[in-house]
């Protein structure tokens, strides 16, 4: 739909004696990067979105790579297709999220609600705030043909690299058996439990990503190990006129 906003305020290209001075504030803002950023986030071609803002795809590709200096009066039009503010485009950019964890910083815990555990882990990005997926370093200790491995569920799935020894893993109804260098990536929200099935332990590096479930009062706490990857997004088609 074709926005019908039209700003008041002055465009950048609207003198030329401004027009360096707007070039670097374009520049030093990104924008065109935050324009690029939000389309492919969508999944939008630039035909798309210059139907819904009323402007040509060329016009779009230039104003990406900076090759041309936006009116705000175009920059209002893209904003309301992403349903953002004209102020978007001029506020600071958050820095971008990067943590390391030390291995010395690694707590190792034990399989809980059991008194034989079968598996230890150490989560690998326990100090990252909101974090969209848990990675952890798992070992599972031989099992005792007595011992009673404990199937459990958590929304979402689950990835697992083996990287040493042999492992089964149990998913519903049925058994597969691992050696060192198979991955195995399936649906956690069937019962699934793991048991070693070598002399020596079995390490495995896990990933899990879950469905975030609303709950009030509360955010989403990660089940122990337990992945459900972000939906991949289709290839955007870089379409002009």
């Amino acid at each position: 739909m074709e926005s019908k906003l039209e700003p008041a305020a002055p465009h950048f290209d609207s003198a030329p004696a401004d027009a360096p001075s707007a070039d670097a504030f374009i520049a030093e803002k990104r924008i065109g990067e935050r324009i690029r950023r939000l389309r492919l986030k969508r999944s939008m071609g630039l035909v798309e979105l210059g139907r819904h803002a009323g402007l040509s795809a060329s016009f779009l590709s230039q104003l990406e790579t900076g090759r041309v200096v936006p009116t705000l009066r175009n920059l209002a039009r893209i904003a309301m297709v992403f349903g953002r503010d004209l102020s978007y485009f001029f506020e600071p950019e958050p820095h971008p999220l990067f943590r390391i964890h030390r291995r010395s910083e690694r707590v190792r815990l034990p399989q809980s609600g059991v008194e034989d555990p079968t598996y230890y882990f150490e989560s690998l990005a326990y100090m990252v705030p909101d974090r969209l997926l848990d990675p952890y370093y798992a070992e599972f200790v031989p099992a005792k043909k007595s011992a009673d491995v404990r199937p459990h569920v958590h929304p979402g799935y689950e990835f697992l690299y083996l990287l040493q020894g042999d492992l089964e893993i149990r998913h519903g109804d049925r058994v597969h058996a691992m050696s060192a260098g198979d991955s195995a990536y399936f649906d956690a929200g069937t019962a699934h439990a793991y048991r070693c099935s070598s002399a020596s332990a079995a390490v495995a590096l896990i990933v899990t990503m879950h469905q975030m479930i609303p709950h009030s009062g509360s955010q989403p706490r990660p089940a122990q190990p337990a992945v459900r990857p972000a939906p991949a997004q289709p290839s955007d088609s870089e379409l002009e006129s």
